[in-house]
């Protein structure tokens, strides 16, 4: 038992280096201070950290040169060390780098966008207020965030960048720097086009654009402290077990492997996906498994 458990566990922890699991944890311990952290995830989601592509994982600490990406219907929550919040919609690719602090304690962080849409918002009481040198590249348009809430995106047709709340500086290759500070005002390049003027975005319109970024209350939600699991899958030998492992990971979900003893020294190999926030986002998973990779015995558990 031992042999066979020990092989498939370490098999595992190689798998989901740079996710959340028992080597990840080792270099973690001697890793500096961790800035982004993922406070909530609705799949698929990875991150593409060097040549590895993993499904990104609620709890994980997130390191500079790592790229998250979503798939379709998928929003992430990041929440930064100093408070702020970082949301992504669905198709989207947000590429994370300069993390770290300057003297004085000044949080730096630069979020590349390549596509979909993005928001950056803090309290306004958020105590780093003034303390903050953030830069949001949105495909063609570079905001310096000195305020508290900025919405942006990237599609075929322009690069928007929507301020919210505080003020922002935005540059364009094309064009002139431009301060915003007036609340519920926007700055949008057209592909291929000169940027337009600043104008005031509608409430209405503003309402459609959050939606984008902000979770969905029909669809499977993970917490880091979700106590719901789905059974994805029991498997009769280490290699099937790691095949179904693979695959469900590939789409972005994070699995895990948990041998259990078969009887006459054998073993067989649930399949697990853990750290769902209600039995509810347990059974929408669950149905979205069944319906996705094909898996009929996938059930909530706890």
């Amino acid at each position: 038992m031992g042999l066979r458990m020990g092989f498939l566990r370490m098999v595992h922890a190689l798998r989901a280096l740079g996710a959340v699991g028992l080597l990840a944890a080792a270099v973690g311990a001697h890793a500096a201070a961790s800035f982004v952290q993922v406070e909530a995830v609705q799949p698929p989601a990875w991150v593409e950290r060097g040549e590895q592509r993993l499904p990104l994982v609620v709890g994980q600490r997130l390191n500079n040169r790592d790229r998250v990406l979503t798939g379709g219907d998928a929003r992430v929550l990041l929440r930064l060390s100093e408070g702020s919040a970082v949301k992504l919609g669905a198709n989207a690719s947000l590429r994370l780098d300069a993390l770290g602090e300057r003297e004085r304690g000044v949080f730096t962080a630069a979020f590349d966008v390549a596509k979909g849409a993005f928001r950056f918002t803090t309290g306004v009481f958020n105590r780093f207020q003034d303390r903050r040198a953030v830069n949001v590249r949105i495909a063609t348009v570079t905001a310096g965030i000195r305020g508290t809430d900025l919405w942006g995106s990237s599609d075929a047709e322009r690069d928007l960048v929507c301020l919210i709340e505080g003020r922002i500086t935005v540059t364009h290759p094309e064009a002139e720097a431009v301060s915003m500070s007036e609340p519920m005002s926007f700055y949008v390049a057209p592909k291929g086009q000169l940027p337009l003027p600043v104008a005031a975005v509608d409430p209405g319109q503003l309402a459609q654009w959050a939606q984008e970024t902000e979770l969905q209350p029909a669809a499977p939600v993970f917490r880091p402290r979700g106590r719901w699991q789905v059974l994805a899958g029991v498997a009769d030998s280490e290699e099937a077990a790691l095949a179904l492992y693979d695959r469900i990971r590939a789409a972005g979900y994070p699995a895990r492997i948990r041998p259990q003893a078969a009887g006459e020294g054998g073993y067989r190999y649930a399949l697990l996906v853990p750290r769902l926030a209600s039995r509810a986002d347990a059974e929408a998973l669950a149905a979205r498994l069944r319906l996705e990779l094909g898996l009929e015995a996938t059930r909530a558990t706890r």
